[in-house]
């Protein structure tokens, strides 16, 4: 019999199974009657904020999504909570200030956070660098996850390198974040075994069941020694959301690898959830299309969200018929791009200029600013050099930026504290602004209005998508 080590679970009831199924919208009242009996469970991490969660929060659910943190750490008293952290992008599309950053992870920990799991859609270690420091000065978990994706350039060695440097960063565990569900299970025990001879900190995984592929890579991830997985309550399990909970504890029952976790109590968790689901597959919130298995995912490489996206956007546009055309234009582009993995931002920014380059019948005619800012380096350093042409038929002669894009942005944390001052009834409200002052602004005339009484529309929560 093989040495006994429990796989520990994180749970993503909270946040990346319905960001993933139901775009984000699952209210802080939803989540809360049930928080006590998830706290039960013995998980070793609840995934509740961050991702798409802030975001949704405030634009869609009219809540305050640091409200929603400290009532969920109220009643999680024994299990560590998570979030997901875009590096320097934070939980926005651009990039920040170091601090504003700072300041961002100090406050995530005060509220209540206990794991940061930082990444960065170029697998830019540069871009992580301020929040894995910052994290370690609140005494947080640093954990850093790196973008998983196919292509020449990314090899075991590329792999096992990166990870070496997490390490040396002061990360206090690694996370492979598989947001397409591209990592097959014979090649997650290839991938695991590397990266455990080559460093000490625990390894998490995290996938996608998108491709139908993912229960069995965590079984073989598990057997090649991976220290923790990502699942989802079954209501809001599979399709593009994670593998269910409930199965991958059985499936672990009576080996070395048992979690221990109560069946009943999973049960009794299902069984508050059920309801929720049936919600929104009756509203159309759920679309049973994101319920299935893609295998367009390991064709094209791409994200369930992503895939979502270009099917609306090609709507809009009247060019649904135009779809497998953009699903080969998208490797295109993202070679053009150096190879990035296809993460948000970066996975708007393919999808969208792959879209263009088929609608308007030529490559790069049209080019949105986020194309070019990934292509002057405000992004930061891809894996492989852009496509030279591309870059000069897209930017010009712009000057080109080579070392840490965050080197170039000056303080903002003073300017936006001036800006939002009017409206800051907390130290956070500093920071839902910083990260989207438009969407924040009306949240906050919103919350004024419900405070003296005055009756204000709250916006419709069906609008929007947000894929990871």
């Amino acid at each position: 019999m093989a040495e006994k080590k429990p796989i520990k679970i994180t749970e993503t009831i909270l946040r990346d199974a319905h960001q993933s199924l139901i775009a984000t919208r699952m209210s802080t009242e939803q989540m809360l009657p049930i928080v006590e009996k998830l706290d039960q469970v013995g998980y070793h991490s609840l995934e509740c904020w961050g991702g798409a969660t802030f975001d949704a929060s405030l634009r869609f659910l009219k809540e305050d999504p640091w409200e929603r943190l400290r009532k969920i750490r109220d009643k999680a008293k024994n299990t560590k909570l998570q979030m997901l952290f875009r590096g320097q992008n934070i939980l926005g599309y651009n990039q920040y200030s170091d601090d504003v950053v700072e300041y961002f992870v100090q406050k995530s920990i005060a509220n209540g956070i206990d794991i940061i799991r930082i990444f960065d859609c170029l697998n830019d270690v540069r871009n992580l660098q301020t929040a894995v420091t910052a994290a370690n000065k609140e005494k947080g978990h640093a954990q850093v996850a790196l973008s998983y994706t196919l292509g020449e350039a990314y090899t075991l060695d590329y792999w096992k390198n990166m990870a070496k440097q997490v390490e040396d960063m002061g990360a206090n565990s690694l996370c492979i974040k598989d947001m397409a569900g591209l990592l097959l299970p014979y090649t997650a025990t290839e991938l695991v075994q590397a990266l455990k001879e080559t460093v000490n900190i625990p390894i998490q995984l995290h996938t996608h069941y998108t491709s139908g592929v993912a229960s069995m890579t965590y079984l073989k991830a598990v057997e090649a020694g991976v220290d923790v997985i990502d699942t989802a309550m079954s209501p809001f399990a599979l399709g593009t959301s994670q593998p269910a909970t409930e199965v991958m504890v059985e499936t672990f029952k009576g080996t070395p690898y048992d979690t221990g976790f109560d069946q009943k109590l999973l049960a009794e968790i299902a069984d508050y959830f059920r309801p929720l689901r049936d919600e929104a597959l009756d509203t159309g919130l759920l679309n049973p299309k994101n319920l299935g298995v893609n295998i367009k995912t390991l064709l094209y490489q791409v994200p369930g969200g992503m895939l979502s996206n270009l099917t609306s956007q090609l709507k809009d546009l009247h060019a649904e018929d135009k779809y497998y055309e953009v699903l080969e234009e998208v490797p295109r582009v993202r070679k053009d791009l150096g190879d990035c993995p296809l993460v948000t931002p970066s996975s708007q920014i393919v999808g969208t200029q792959a879209v263009m380059n088929v609608i308007n019948g030529e490559r790069y005619k049209m080019v949105p600013q986020q194309t070019k800012d990934v292509l002057s380096g405000k992004y930061g350093a891809t894996v492989k050099p852009f496509n030279a042409e591309v870059q000069k038929k897209c930017i010009g002669d712009a000057e080109i930026i080579t070392d840490r894009p965050a080197n170039h942005i000056a303080p903002q944390l003073d300017k936006i504290k001036d800006e939002c001052a009017k409206w800051t009834q907390q130290e956070e409200d500093v920071l839902s602004y910083a990260l989207f002052p438009q969407v924040a602004v009306e949240f906050f005339k919103y919350r004024e209005a419900q405070q003296t009484g005055v009756d204000a529309n709250v916006a419709d929560s069906k609008n929007g998508a947000y894929p990871v």
